[in-house]
């Protein structure tokens, strides 16, 4: 097998987290608050079957008005459909159009590389700004710079994205002003006559110069699978030589991401033809002449990235921008007062934004009542995934039902939020969320632990049945005078009225008199 022994890299898919206990979670968060539905629901008879337990809640968005719902107020694991509450409050207090600027500034005899806070910075955009910086030194007549430093102070510093997370997972680096490829590093390896070769990169699609501030070694022993020393001038990793096969690759977390942004700078500088000194870094930002910059995308193209690949570092980036917080857990607590502060009530406890923590906690019907009520110019439709439903052999089938949604995985915890509907009827906003409280106990810390692929694999088709179901009941139809059985002089859109627990507003895409989106 031309990796790593299964059970030690399997984690790198963000499969397998520590995640909080129900009983625990029940105990933070008050069941039942303002939500306006009662706790204690009886088991719903019409729910597809799978161990563990299951809560809903489904929403049409344009007046708020909760369709179903079964154990709205049950205080659930959020995971990553943590990141869906976070691109909404990035996107309202940053804007979609926020751009996060990587500059090189000329002070006096001295270059620095000043960071932004960029999550989506890589070696090829940093290839481009060195190649600006080089044509600008070499034709400006200035002597060459005596000095080189990088400047991360755009964010706080974050040694870990949450430290419960074994130190060499790739989704748990160090966090920066200075971000370069997500904060990590490509190691790669090939067994040859002398053993393994070993490589570190900072790789790209166009350019993977070499990880000089980084070491790594095999070494003889069982476990741990990876150990780390940061105490030394390099940040060094070893390796258990006995996980490592023919040959592979994957990626490590760095923890010292000023200077390793600083040295692939370096090195790509030195390719055309501009020497710098080795870089040092610097907290304190002087005053001087900007000669490049390189903008990031958008930040609504950001969030879509974010959504796709479920990237921690970058959902507790653009949180941290939002918040302006010198912490994760103050940041994310601002982010919980933000949604509350948005009449979205109800059960629900951030202490990250990504959903690594333990402690997070939220209930379907505050997931979903935060996705509808929040619309307007933080509707996240084009941003999130579309999943595609499949029939019981795992085959993508062709469904009138289109589902763009946030997915949401742990050790026995599967969750789904989102938006779906057909081409002709009202959107439906959902948020599903699935546990077995009992082996997510129990595997708690676990890397991929027996059973989790399979019963993943089945609470992700209970997703796609219960999806399908509300269709199949009509609960995308909107009921109107003249139409669907009910009488010519009913009141009209006497079902689309707003409920008082949410009070939203109709919206502009409906047709008057059809209940038909276009």
């Amino acid at each position: 097998m031309n990796m790593l022994s299964r059970r030690g890299f399997m984690a790198g898919l963000g499969l397998a987290t520590v995640v909080p206990s129900l009983t625990r979670a029940q105990t933070q968060v008050p069941t039942g608050a303002g939500t306006g539905i009662a706790a204690g629901v009886a088991e719903d008879p019409t729910l597809p079957r799978i161990d563990g337990t299951i809560a809903y809640t489904v929403i049409d968005p344009a007046t708020g008005t909760v369709l179903a719902q079964h154990l709205g107020d049950m205080p659930f694991a959020p995971a990553s459909t943590l990141k869906t509450i976070t691109a909404l409050y990035a996107l309202d207090r940053l804007g979609p159009d926020r751009r996060f600027s990587t500059r090189v500034i000329r002070a006096g005899n001295t270059l620095i590389l000043a960071g932004g806070g960029d999550p989506v910075l890589d070696s090829d955009a940093l290839a481009d700004l060195a190649a600006r910086v080089a044509e600008d030194e070499l034709q400006s007549g200035r002597p060459a710079p005596t000095s080189f430093m990088v400047w991360g102070g755009a964010l706080p510093r974050i040694e870990q994205l949450d430290p419960q997370q074994a130190t060499h997972l790739p989704y748990n680096p160090t966090v920066s002003g200075m971000i370069l490829n997500f904060n990590r590093v490509h190691l790669g390896w090939q067994r040859g006559e002398k053993g393994h070769q070993l490589s570190l990169q900072a790789r790209g699609a166009r350019v993977s110069p070499q990880a000089y501030t980084v070491a790594i070694s095999a070494v003889d022993r069982r476990l741990p699978l990876f150990s780390y020393d940061g105490a030394a001038k390099l940040e060094s990793w070893t390796v258990a030589r006995g996980a490592l096969g023919r040959s592979g690759s994957r990626w490590l977390p760095v923890r010292r991401p000023e200077l390793y942004a600083g040295d692939v700078f370096q090195t790509l500088c030195r390719a055309k033809g501009l020497v710098l000194p080795a870089p040092g870094v610097i907290e304190i930002m002087p005053e001087g002449e900007e000669i490049a910059r390189h903008d990031s995308p958008p930040l609504r193209e950001i969030v879509t990235g974010m959504m796709e690949y479920s990237t921690n570092l970058t959902a507790e980036v653009i949180g941290l921008a939002a918040s302006g917080a010198s912490d994760i857990p103050t940041s994310a607590r601002a982010m919980e007062d933000w949604l509350r502060g948005h009449g979205v009530g109800g059960g629900y406890a951030f202490h990250d934004h990504s959903g690594l923590a333990a402690a997070n906690v939220m209930t379907s019907a505050a997931m979903a009542h935060a996705i509808a009520m929040l619309g307007g110019a933080g509707d996240l439709r084009g941003t999130m995934k579309q999943i595609p439903l499949r029939d019981g052999r795992g085959k993508r089938i062709e469904s009138p039902i289109r589902v763009e949604a946030k997915t949401g995985t742990l050790n026995f915890v599967s969750n789904l939020a989102g938006y779906a509907q057909k081409a002709a009827g009202r959107s439906l906003v959902f948020a599903i969320f699935e546990i077995d409280p009992a082996r997510m106990e129990a595997t708690r810390g676990q890397e991929l632990p027996e059973g989790v692929i399979g019963w993943t694999k089945r609470a992700k088709a209970v997703q796609q049945e219960m999806i399908e179901g509300w269709f199949a009941r009509g609960l995308d139809i909107y009921q109107v005078p003249g139409l669907n059985g009910l009488p010519e002089n009913a009141p009209e859109r006497a079902l689309l009225q707003p409920s008082e627990a949410a009070p939203y507003q109709i919206d502009p895409k409906l047709l008057p008199g059809t209940g038909i989106f276009r």
